[in-house]
């Protein structure tokens, strides 16, 4: 491929011999620069891709591309440069390695996005067509399945597997889109058809300035990535849910709100089950009744925002209604590990951020004729402001609260708790999560429901820079096998 391919257009230089430039391959990392690569110098946050620029060339890199200014050195490759390298990482990377599937749509928010995610290609799934989701839990289709990702990956990764994806038939995508990914540039080569918003909360704080920086980099999915015309699914029964339909709206997109306040699929009726939920909808001028077998109403506002969204790209109405009674959660997403003897249940759920955790707790007190426990920490090396929100939420909503180690990451372990419990008068501090999880479910009583939140459908725990296997719900399952015992 030749770089004269994109017209100059994600080149700061116009006198720069870009189109003189040939390369067979693109990466942002230099210790994966193979002959006849474009190396993409990217500045991060820990390092700065100019500071490896040489060690791409002696690797044999066909040329360097990177920021207007950044400070490569001299080298004998030719340098080219671009006013926003990751865009032009992203827009080569797609071109580089297509084709995409013909439809795929992306889904942005704080929680919900892989819910709505793989949801959404269940619907697709049951509409005929051969549908994958990308996301948090890796990618999941009929043809290729990739366990733990990123949320949304780097281009080069997410391009190849996209090509992948379509060289085995399948045409349908559903992925999350990330305020990191999006703020970084990573699908900015992504043909989208649709794009869905489901909420914002308090998260990655540690990476955003505010608030209002972390909603901007949402909406550029709306505002800068979406075709005008495209279709927007916005949930609308959320706070920022108004932000996202100006935003959508003034970028000239079709909005196409959900919920009990929304315009396409109305939420008329909810009513909870111990396991499952009935659901009255209407749209278009019809009414739909369909059971939803999760638990949780906001697995209710996740649903809608997934039929809109196949709705929105082409699926029946009726087809995608009738395919949400029979789907299955997401891994790790309020995921019912045990229903102990005694009427008791154990939840899994991935809740690792304020609004997360209310969600959970408020969604189970429906069911719950006993007392709501939780069992949950918080993770190092992220926005320390939420980790007292999250022991006042925990403390208000559960009648018994166990504070224990999450991922401490590089951060001390007790220090992390602490700060939780400042906020959690009455909690029970057990470092040990083990032993936390043992303790919980030893304690349960007829009609008590545990949640134990945090880490969901991760398989792993770190601590001062080593990781070790960790499951909850191997957890749970062992300590219900002792207390039995």
């Amino acid at each position: 491929m030749r770089l004269q391919d994109f017209d100059g257009q994600v080149f700061a230089d116009a006198a720069t011999p870009a189109g003189e430039v040939e390369f067979s391959g693109v990466t942002a990392d230099s210790r994966k620069v193979a002959p006849g690569d474009l190396f993409v110098a990217l500045a991060g946050v820990k390092a700065d891709g100019a500071a490896f620029a040489r060690a791409a060339a002696d690797a044999g890199a066909a040329a360097v591309l990177c920021a207007t200014g950044a400070d490569v050195g001299e080298l004998a490759v030719p340098v080219i440069r671009s006013d926003d390298p990751r865009r032009a990482l992203a827009l080569i990377a797609a071109k580089l390695y297509a084709p995409q599937p013909e439809t795929v749509v992306a889904v942005t928010g704080t929680a919900g996005k892989t819910s709505v995610a793989s949801f959404t290609r269940q619907i697709y799934a049951h509409a005929g067509f051969d549908a994958a989701s990308i996301g948090t839990t890796g990618v999941v289709s009929p043809n290729l399945t990739i366990e733990g990702s990123l949320t949304t990956p780097d281009p080069v990764v997410l391009h190849t597997v996209l090509r992948d994806l379509a060289k085995a038939g399948t045409t349908h995508v559903a992925m999350e889109a990330s305020s990191h990914g999006l703020d970084q540039r990573r699908l900015d080569g992504v043909k989208l058809a649709a794009g869905a918003f489901t909420n914002l909360g308090r998260d990655h704080l540690d990476y955003h300035p505010t608030v209002e920086d972390y909603l901007a980099a949402k909406l550029r999915l709306f505002d800068t990535l979406l075709a005008k015309g495209s279709p927007a699914v916005i949930f609308a029964d959320d706070p920022y849910s108004r932000a996202a339909e100006e935003a959508a709206a003034k970028a000239g997109l079709e909005v196409l709100t959900v919920g009990r306040r929304g315009d396409f699929i109305d939420l008329k009726r909810v009513e909870h089950e111990r396991y499952r939920q009935e659901v009255e909808v209407t749209h278009g001028g019809a009414t739909y009744l369909f059971k939803l077998p999760l638990a949780g109403e906001f697995q209710v506002s996740n649903a809608l925002v997934s039929a809109g969204l196949a709705i929105a790209t082409g699926v029946r109405p009726a087809d995608a209604f009738a395919a949400l009674e029979g789907i299955e959660g997401a891994p790790g997403r309020l995921d019912l590990v045990a229903h102990l003897p005694n009427g008791a249940l154990v939840y899994v759920d991935y809740a690792h951020k304020p609004e997360a955790l209310e969600q959970v707790l408020l969604s189970v007190r429906p069911f719950t004729s006993g007392e709501i426990v939780v069992v949950f920490g918080a993770g190092g090396d992220r926005d320390p402001g939420k980790r007292p929100i999250m022991g006042e939420i925990a403390s208000r909503l559960a009648n018994r609260v166990y504070v224990t180690d999450d991922n401490p990451r590089s951060e001390e372990a007790a220090a992390i708790r602490a700060a939780i419990l400042q906020a959690a008068p009455g909690a029970t501090e057990i470092g040990d999560r083990r032993e936390a999880i043992r303790t919980a479910i030893a304690s349960l009583k007829q009609g008590d429901t545990l949640i134990i939140a945090g880490k969901g459908h991760e398989t792993g725990q770190t601590a001062k820079g080593v990781t070790v296997h960790f499951s909850d719900h191997e957890e749970v399952r062992t300590a219900i096998g002792e207390v039995a015992a």
